[in-house]
């Protein structure tokens, strides 16, 4: 293989391979970014066997020039951060028969002894056949409001992930990790019906992908998702298991609403927490609604808190306590200037959502309040 591509044009293809490397593996080959030169130019592969990335081919008219097709895979981190400090220059590769890497830009040259592109393992091949097209901009909003509150701990695997349950005409995105229930739904042009669960360590990084707002084709099977987006492909596995009935957990009957500023209750939270942060499930805080006011209250080993807010109040009274950390969350994902907070009772969940906003809600359950 030889080939000779911009730094700069190399290096953003390199980042973006990097969010599928392996780190922790008995397997070398997965530790590595395969380099594919062909004649449709050159791209870069990287695989974990659970979420794998193909970018999209540089071209002559990205100013790559293909001399000697091939390919190599090179340990990710070193050739990474070789490309990183090399010059502002076009960087040539040249492999020969044993895998040996000659990296040359400018004045500076290097041998890295790579692994054959043999070996390497490809992303599996998805059938394009059941497909949504989402804008990539209201894909990364909808994951960036509902990521959070998917859950870490594995002993439920589905709740680790996101649902997409496709509707038509609309994508709902729902993330619960037993405490919290987060919702979004978005207006898409599609009659497809199909739910899938898709793990939130590949949303995560899918999102970090995600650049403008051109359209993004996702494909589903039984066992697989694939995101084709203008940088890049990006295939990952599928989780199983049951999902929440999302729908019937907002549907509650309430009795106290209030409105609020979303900036300042989210400052309030955050001072209150400092008093509660080593432990906020045993000392949750304590929310005390009445009249025009919102008192927030912290008692703590460490100390104590007290807050006031100006509220609109509809209903009735109530003292209800939360662990600050959830509300905050949810209050971080909202846009909206106002906030709104429906309690049904003190030991029920109370459901959040921007002023206006039917499209974004947040589900919280209260704790027991310990002090």
């Amino acid at each position: 293989m030889h080939i000779v591509c911009p730094k700069q044009k190399l290096l953003d293809s390199i980042n973006i391979a990097l969010k599928a490397v392996s780190v922790r593996t008995t397997l070398p080959i997965l530790e590595c970014i395969l380099i594919i030169a062909d004649d449709k130019g050159v791209k870069l592969l990287s695989n974990d066997l659970e979420m794998g990335i193909e970018t999209s081919p540089m071209t002559a008219d990205d100013g790559v020039d293909v001399i000697e097709q091939g390919s190599v895979a090179l340990e990710a981190k070193i050739f990474a951060e070789m490309i990183r400090r090399l010059p502002d220059a076009d960087v040539r590769l040249t492999v020969d028969n044993n895998n040996l890497t000659h990296i040359e830009c400018a004045k500076s040259k290097f041998k890295i002894l790579g692994l054959s592109g043999e070996d390497f393992p490809y992303l599996p091949q998805v059938e394009k056949e059941l497909m949504l097209t989402v804008k990539a901009e209201a894909l990364k909003n909808a994951v960036r409001q509902t990521i959070f509150s998917a859950a870490v701990d594995e002993s439920k695997p589905a709740f680790t992930g996101e649902l997409f349950d496709i509707r038509q005409n609309e994508l709902n995105v729902v993330t619960v990790d037993g405490y919290r229930v987060s919702h979004r739904r978005l207006e898409v042009d599609t009659e497809l019906i199909h739910s899938a669960i898709i793990p939130a360590k590949s949303l995560t990084e899918i999102n970090r992908i995600i650049t403008g707002d051109s359209d993004i084709n996702v494909y589903f099977t039984e066992r697989h998702v694939l995101f084709e987006m203008n940088e890049c492909t990006v295939v990952s596995r599928l989780l199983e298991g049951e999902f929440i009935k999302y729908d019937s957990v907002f549907d509650m009957t309430h009795t106290t609403e209030i409105m609020i500023n979303r900036q300042e209750y989210l400052m309030a939270l955050e001072r209150a927490m400092l008093i509660s942060a080593k432990d906020a499930k045993k000392n949750p805080v304590k929310l005390e609604i009445g009249g025009d006011g919102l008192i927030i209250k912290s008692n703590t080993e460490n100390g104590t808190s007290y807050e006031e807010l100006d509220i609109e109040l509809t209903g009735a009274e109530m003292e209800i306590s939360f662990n600050p950390r959830y509300l905050i969350d949810a209050l971080k994902a909202i846009d909206e200037d106002r906030v709104c907070v429906r309690f049904s009772a003190a030991l029920s969940p109370c459901v959040m959502t921007g002023e206006g906003n039917t499209e974004a809600r947040y589900l919280v359950l209260p704790l027991r309040n310990m002090r």
